[in-house]
């Protein structure tokens, strides 16, 4: 399986990231030479190979009105994806629609433009939550101005051009100590950071800077599947992302692009006890979690106290989905508390392609890892095929498996 490891040890912001990504693709000037024929209003990007503490890496410019955003040393907390009201540079505000209508005119695939959409939409709700104020009243004082648009589509057109199948990723430092902005003093991390975090493993480290900004924080929490330690990982490519301030310790973000057989993710299991629900009910219910985006979700028979019949629905979310989750079980269900608890799951890399049966074109999953392979046909598409030719499941199950057997071996 294509993974993309992003080690954070310096933090992420969106140049960091972005640059981390284009020392991994093979046309850096070519990515450079696109993002400037998108029309970004007054924007132009450039990129070179810089060295931070004897180490060799990419940094990208990104240039409003011929002039880059400034991380000086008045301003300690600066970071360059941060934009014109908090420090005082570009001009306009830029509100959550004014963003998302820029993106859309954008000649970018809609995949691109989506992912880009994303990471706003949910910036634009840790700033709601800050500031107290209805989403579609936020403008995008830290993270809306164009320089950080630009930092964001380039973030997913090298995602888009690199195709890791997994993105995961390490703890992410921090920093420590304050930031100077519009609204005052503020902590480090910053109180949007801190939101879109939540769920994400952090620390503070030895450095004093903010060493994670908002659309860094951002751009991890949407690609990112899981936070750890490095998977066990056949290592093609080493991309080096360099920050625009100097330390004792190099200001990069590494990427590591490779093939992993098996995965290691953390997971939240979510669950409850229901004893006064009809099985339609909690069968809705289960339903509602799967349409969500849930990992899973299954019911257990259980034996309550004073001898009554009960089940426990679970659900398994990725952390960063716990808080919504447990929503959903409090609304979908007839219960009063959930209970979470983390776990950690090993999971086989799968890949899926068609096979052609008798009875038209099946979908077979192939999951392999630790020495282990496994196939199995696509339960929806047996369905459909045996419905749609008036023959047995079971029928139909043979010729997919018999099919892709047989492709087997011709490789």
């Amino acid at each position: 399986m294509k993974t993309l490891y992003l080690e954070c040890n310096m933090g992420a912001s969106g140049d960091m990231i972005m640059a981390a990504l284009l020392d991994l693709y093979d046309k850096p000037q070519e990515f450079i030479d696109l993002m400037n024929g998108l029309g970004i209003p007054g924007v132009r990007l450039s990129q070179e190979e810089v060295k931070k503490c004897g180490v060799r890496g990419r940094s990208v410019h990104v240039l409003v009105g011929g002039r880059e955003e400034a991380c000086g040393d008045e301003d300690p907390g600066a970071s360059p994806d941060h934009a014109p009201e908090e420090h005082g540079h570009h001009g306009a505000h830029h509100s959550r629609e004014s963003v998302r209508a820029l993106i859309a005119s954008l000649p970018l695939s809609e995949k691109v433009k989506k992912d880009a959409v994303g990471i706003y939409d949910s910036i634009a709700q840790a700033e709601s939550e800050v500031h107290g104020q209805p989403v579609g009243e936020i403008h995008f004082h830290e993270v809306g101005a164009v320089d950080a648009v630009a930092d964001v589509v380039g973030c997913c057109q090298l995602m888009n051009l690199l195709a890791p199948e997994i993105v995961t990723a390490s703890p992410v430092c921090v920093g420590s100590g304050e930031i100077h902005c519009a609204h005052g003093i503020l902590p480090v991390p910053a109180p949007a950071t801190a939101v879109l975090l939540r769920g994400v493993p952090v620390y503070a480290g030895e450095v004093r800077s903010e060493l994670c900004t908002p659309t860094g924080a951002a751009v991890l929490k949407h690609f990112v599947s899981a936070f750890g330690p490095m998977p066990a990982l056949r290592i093609d490519k080493i991309g080096y992302g360099m920050g625009k301030k100097d330390f004792q310790t190099a200001n990069c973000l590494r990427a590591f692009l490779g093939e992993s057989g098996v995965q290691k993710e953390d997971v939240v299991e979510i669950s409850c006890n229901l004893d006064d629900m009809t099985g339609e009910a909690i069968g809705f219910a289960v339903d509602r979690l799967m349409e969500a985006g849930a990992l899973d979700a299954f019911v257990t028979p259980i034996l309550m106290k004073k001898g009554r019949p009960a089940q426990i629905l679970t659900c398994l979310c990725r952390p960063q989905q716990e808080q919504f989750f447990a929503q959903m079980l409090l609304h979908e269900t007839t219960t009063l508390g959930v209970r979470s608890k983390a776990c950690r799951r090993t999971i086989l890399s799968s890949e899926i392609r068609p096979v052609d049966t008798p009875y038209g074109e099946i979908r077979w999953k192939t999951s392999s890892g630790y020495g282990i392979k496994k196939g199995k046909a696509e339960y929806e598409d047996i369905q459909k095929a045996a419905a749609d030719h008036h023959v047995p499941f079971e029928t139909v199950r043979r010729e997919a498996e018999f099919a892709a057997r047989s492709g087997d071996r011709e490789k």
